[in-house]
């Protein structure tokens, strides 16, 4: 299972007291001789209140996605409010050990927003274990991305300071890992907008303000 433990991307994600950040590169690529997509999609919408970040094969991540958002939305329908965060997460892991002989190749990063716990983030590996994480990165960057995240993130802080430590820790792996590259995506997730992606033009703007004050 060696070949296993780490996926060729990177994924990063932050709970904050205000919201909960996802990061991810674009890079997708068959093993690591192979570059498939240079802007494929490894961060997701289940429903306006939660998102997930993907490592691993794209196909079996994308089925697991929509069987989320098919219990999202039978649960937003039956109950009248959306679905708590922890049991898309619980359904995912129950889904990955239900696979685990065969397994799912793919890590999820859970991370929302719900009345009952707040804004929270889960990790979900192919074996279906499921933690409760403050800060958490997957994929063959992770180690690289890490480094960022164990220095600079602080339990407590706020998106705003939150979003432009996941662009550091995503764009350190692009310089330093093959199976990561070629671009970002960020997505926020909090009780008043709930899940939104950085436009272009906003990543612009916090790379250059990331990179005029590492010149300073």
């Amino acid at each position: 299972m060696d070949a296993l433990k780490y996926h060729g991307t990177t994924t990063v994600a932050m709970a904050c007291p205000d919201g909960v950040v996802l990061g991810t590169d674009t890079r997708v690529t068959a093993g690591y001789l192979y570059i498939a997509h240079r802007q494929g999609k490894k961060v997701h919408k289940i429903d306006s209140h939660v998102g997930v970040t993907i490592a691993g094969t794209v196909a079996e991540a994308q089925n697991v996605i929509d069987t989320l958002r098919y219990y999202a939305n039978l649960y937003r329908i039956e109950h009248q409010k959306p679905i708590p965060v922890i049991s898309l997460a619980r359904i995912s892991a129950n889904i990955f050990f239900a696979q685990r002989y065969y397994p799912l190749t793919a890590d999820f990063l859970i991370g929302g927003y719900d009345q009952q716990d707040g804004n929270v983030l889960y990790s979900v590996d192919f074996f279906g274990a499921l933690t409760k994480e403050d800060m958490v990165s997957t994929g063959s960057g992770s180690p690289v991305a890490y480094g960022i995240l164990e220095d600079e993130f602080k339990k407590g802080m706020n998106v705003a300071q939150a979003v432009p430590i996941a662009i550091k820790a995503v764009n350190a792996a692009i310089k330093r890992n093959a199976g990561t590259g070629d671009g970002f995506d960020i997505a926020v997730i909090d009780k008043a907008k709930g899940y939104t992606e950085l436009s272009r033009e906003e990543k612009n703007q916090q790379l250059l303000t990331i990179t005029s004050s590492s010149r300073s």
